[in-house]
């Protein structure tokens, strides 16, 4: 039987990447379908190493530790995938936790279609978000889709996906490392793919969870993030040298902008429970328009993130913050 090799990329975050372990252990005939779970670990210290030995014995496949001290979530996925050889890869993100029934209901569609890509849906939970924002939180955090399985002609984020190896992931670093700090490099790789024919597949019944943690799940971050979002069709058509196609997409965000943010405005105002909803609409529009600016996200971004927290919690975060230290004297 054709096995999967499961990709999970984490930086510094042991309890979500514990969690996302054990539900990918206890997935209903894992000994068939899983050859290899591949944990990419992306801090500069190799943090993770620790959580993965204690797991080992657990895990009912070969489990690999790489570590990818340059941190990027583009140059996370080629490593793992550098590390890998399953003619079909899965991709768990280390904040997704995985139902029993996952992999198999996720694998069986991906076969019955003949994709090339299937995604499933995810499920936001955002426990620590303030009440009022927390239904938007646990939206923006989800996958929504069809509520049957069959194909689709948009694809998703790259998170609960399965990909065939010999189309979708060709060459030494189908992942585009340029997007490593603001994310977006699953966007790049499908307009590629789409352009080469790809076809894509939905699995309604191969959901996981999500679990945003307090840092994200403010306001602040997730319109940040709507940003990123709405930069990506932008982006993608400036790197493909089609001038029309950027100006169709800033005029779209500018429709958007007008359209969105003066009832945000208003409905922040009033603490409408709407208000995100809308500020988020506008955010993406902003996005498309100011498709240049740079914002940091993963990589170095999230190095810092980790290490502020880390230093205000010393008991705990101590010796992130030295081994961060002694990464960083290793390689000047």
């Amino acid at each position: 039987m054709t096995q999967i090799d499961v990709l999970i990329p984490t930086l510094r975050r042991p309890e979500s990447l514990t969690r996302a372990l054990r539900s990918l252990f206890a997935q209903d005939r894992a000994t068939e379908l899983v050859a290899a779970v591949v944990v990419v670990d992306n801090s500069p210290e190799g943090s993770a190493r620790e959580t993965v030995e204690a797991l080992r014995p657990a895990c009912p496949a070969p489990l690999i530790f790489v570590h990818e001290p340059h941190p990027g979530v583009a140059t996370a996925r080629n490593a793992g995938l550098a590390a890998s050889d399953a003619p079909l890869v899965a991709f768990l993100d280390d904040d997704e936790e995985a139902p029993a029934g996952w992999l198999e209901a996720l694998h069986a569609a991906h076969l019955e279609m003949g994709t090339e890509v299937t995604f499933g849906p995810v499920r936001g939970l955002a426990p620590d978000a303030r009440p009022g924002e927390r239904a938007y939180m646990e939206r923006f955090f989800s996958r929504i889709g069809p509520e049957t399985s069959g194909p689709i002609i948009a694809p998703y984020g790259c998170g609960n996906s399965m990909m065939t190896r010999a189309f979708a992931l060709v060459g030494p670093n189908p992942f585009d490392a340029a997007a490593d700090a603001t994310g977006g490099e699953d966007d790049r790789l499908f307009a590629q793919l789409s352009a080469q024919g790809a076809r894509y597949g939905w699995a309604a019944e191969a959901w996981v969870f999500e679990y945003a943690p307090a840092h994200r799940a403010q306001l602040g971050y997730t319109l940040k993030r709507a940003f990123g979002y709405g930069q990506s069709p932008t982006q993608i058509a400036a790197t493909a040298r089609d001038p029309a196609g950027v100006a169709k997409w800033v005029a779209v965000g500018l429709a958007q902008v007008l359209a969105n943010a003066p009832v945000a405005a208003l409905l922040l105002a009033l603490h409408h429970r709407q208000g995100a909803d809308f500020a988020d609409r506008a955010a993406q529009g902003l996005g498309k328009v100011f498709w240049r600016v740079r914002l940091g996200f993963y990589g170095q971004a999230e190095i810092r993130r980790s290490t502020r927290a880390a230093r205000k919690r010393p008991q705990d975060g101590l010796e992130v913050v030295h081994a961060s230290r002694r990464a960083a004297r290793s390689s000047a």
